[in-house]
This record gives structure tokens, C-alpha cells and sequence, in this order.
């Protein structure tokens, strides 16, 4: 054969194989209406503000594959209100996204979405990412739970948690850094190191409450009380109109089997704080353990209200009304509940 014949021969397949791929391509990635392109602003809104269709647009927008790592960020801050197994299978393909902030979003919605005993067969893989920021993301996901929720996990957990402890240590000292070292020895119940590195972290930064808190638990686990009683009582004095502060002595007085006192402290973060939703629901829960339940169910009703696309609070009140026997509030939160997310769980279940 003629090498001009044979060339040519060769260009015309190169030629082909292109157009194949091509052709592929294109029928394998249908094109995103216009309306759906337009309506990403719309879309988080509506699931911000926890609108009827909130769900729907959401995965909508999710399931795009023309939109901006940014974009998708911001959209996995939403996605745990609307749990579903199309939530949930959009959050997982998003672990292999190639953008790490993306791998990042998607590693805390399903910190969202699932049971934190469940979670470790899709978070355990990002132990091993090839971004540090992702593997260490990974390991804050899967801090604190047993090594019988962890289990193939365990072992790379703990080699996971060790590089980071090591690569903490040759860093620039800065109270950030000694913090998260806390972090990472009380998950491994080293007590007297998180002891010196929450020690460290408030010699940098005197006013570091999650430190002052945490320093507070250390003490506990130790065995402390009286010391950790008095540290709280220390800063309390010193910061009475601190709501992070009348928080975590609500918790301690809660953990230490004083649920009256614990109501003050509760209550006064919610006075402080009032927008807090985590404050008040950690109010509204504790009242219903008081056997208190109207105050709870109001609590939980101010939550709604303020944060309306709080799924949480919406569906604990669906319970404390059943509860109640309040059956005609049960049917208008359930029926605003399926507006929003016609799939979610709590519906399936039978709520």
C-alpha cells in the first residue's frame, strides 16, 4: 500500500474514533434544561427557607454536572434537611468529586444524613484520599465513634489520626493547631495530653470557650469533679452573660444528674441566644425529660418558626404532639413536612 494511501487510511479511522467518542459523550450527557440552570438561586433558596418543592430543586440542582464546585458547596450545607436515599446517593457520588472542597461538603452532609454508626462504610474510603484536607476532614467525621461503629475503620482511624497528630506537631504553634490536638488525644482517651494541649491552646487564646469547655470534660473524664465544678463557676463569674458558657453548664449539670438546675442554665442561653437553635432544642429536650411538655412542644414550635427548614425540630414536634394526643397538629406538620420532602424517612416510616 502507498504510504500516502496509508496515512490517509490512518487519519480517516483517527477521524472516526473521535467522531465515536463524540457521539458517546453526548448521548451519555443529556443536556441540563434551561429552566434548571436558571433556577440554582431559586433552589437554594427555597430549601434555605424550607419551602414547598425544596427537596425536588434541590436534587435537581445536585444532580447537575455542569455547576461550580462553589455552588455545590453551598448546596451540600442544605442537603441533611432533606434526607432521602436520592439525598443520600447524590452526597456519596460527591465523595469522588474532583474538587476536595466539594469531597469535603459531601463528607458533612452524610455526617448529616446518617446515623453516626452508619456512617463509617462511606466515610472510612476518604481515610486515604489523596488530599490531606479531605483524609483530616474524614477523621473529624469519624472522631468519637465506638470502634464497633468504626469497624474495618478502626485500624485506619487510628493510623489517620497519628499522621495528623505528627503533622500538627511540626507546624508553626498557634492555638488552632493545639486545640485540634485535644481533639485527637481525648478520642483516644489520652487525657493528660488533651489536658496539656487544651493548656496550650488558652495560653495562645484566653477566650477560647470551646477550649475552656472541653478543658472542663478532661477534667471530668478525670475523675476531677470538684476541680471542673469550680473552672465553671470560675468563668461563669467572670463571663455570666456568655449563652456558650450557660450552655455547657447546662450540659454539665445535665450530665452530673441535676436536671432542675440544668433547666436555668438551658434557659438562659435560649434568654442570651434566642435565634440558637441548638440551645433550644437542647432546652425543648430536656424540658420533655422534665416531664414538661407543653413548654417542650414550644420550644420546638419557636424553632420551626424561626428556622422553618430545621427537620430536626419539625419532626421531634411531630412526635411530642403525637405524644400529646394533639393528632390535628400531627396531620398539618406532616402534611407541611411531605410539601417539603415528599420522600423523606420520617414519612416512609409512618411518623
Amino acid at each position: 500500500m502507498p504510504q500516502s494511501r496509508r496515512y490517509l487510511l490512518i487519519s480517516l479511522c483517527v477521524l472516526f474514533a473521535i467522531g465515536l467518542a463524540w457521539f458517546f459523550l453526548r448521548s451519555t450527557t443529556p443536556a441540563v434544561p434551561e429552566a434548571i440552570k436558571r433556577g440554582y438561586s431559586e433552589a437554594l433558596n427555597q430549601a434555605r427557607a424550607g419551602q414547598p418543592g425544596a427537596a425536588r430543586v434541590l436534587y435537581q440542582q445536585l444532580g447537575r454536572s455542569d455547576i461550580s464546585a462553589k455552588r455545590r458547596v453551598w448546596l451540600h450545607a442544605e442537603l441533611p434537611n432533606y434526607p432521602s436515599s436520592v439525598a443520600l446517593k447524590l452526597a456519596d457520588a460527591d465523595l469522588q468529586h474532583e474538587s476536595p472542597d466539594v469531597r469535603i461538603a459531601a463528607i458533612k452532609s452524610i455526617s448529616g444524613l446518617v446515623p453516626s454508626g452508619q456512617r463509617s462504610l462511606l466515610l472510612g474510603p476518604l481515610l486515604d484520599d489523596s488530599e490531606q484536607r479531605v483524609r483530616y476532614a474524614a477523621v473529624n467525621a469519624l472522631l468519637g465513634l465506638s470502634p464497633d461503629d468504626l469497624g474495618l475503620y478502626f485500624g485506619p482511624l487510628e493510623q489517620a489520626i497519628d499522621a495528623w497528630e505528627q503533622d500538627l506537631k511540626r507546624q508553626p504553634e498557634s492555638a488552632d493547631n493545639h486545640y485540634q490536638l485535644a481533639r485527637l488525644h481525648l478520642h483516644n482517651a489520652e487525657l493528660k495530653e488533651a489536658r496539656q494541649a487544651l493548656e496550650n491552646t488558652l495560653r495562645l487564646a484566653p477566650g477560647n470557650l470551646p477550649a475552656l469547655v472541653m478543658q472542663i470534660e478532661v477534667l471530668d473524664r478525670q475523675g476531677q469533679n470538684d476541680a471542673a465544678r469550680q473552672l465553671l463557676a470560675k468563668q461563669l463569674k467572670a463571663q455570666p452573660d456568655s449563652a456558650y458558657l450557660q450552655h455547657a453548664l447546662g450540659l454539665w449539670l445535665l450530665h452530673h444528674g441535676q436536671s432542675e438546675f440544668a433547666l436555668l442554665g438551658l434557659s438562659k442561653a435560649v434568654e442570651l441566644e434566642p435565634d440558637n437553635k441548638e440551645y433550644r432544642y437542647d432546652l425543648a429536650t430536656t424540658l420533655h425529660d422534665e416531664q414538661e411538655l407543653e413548654a417542650a412542644q414550644k420550644q420546638l414550635q419557636e424553632i420551626v418558626q424561626r428556622h422553618p427548614a430545621d427537620r430536626k425540630a419539625r419532626v421531634l414536634l411531630i412526635n411530642y404532639w403525637k405524644e400529646s394526643g394533639q393528632l390535628q397538629n400531627v396531620q398539618i406538620l406532616l402534611a407541611q413536612l411531605e410539601q417539603l420532602n415528599p420522600d423523606d424517612p420520617a414519612l416512609q416510616q409512618g411518623l
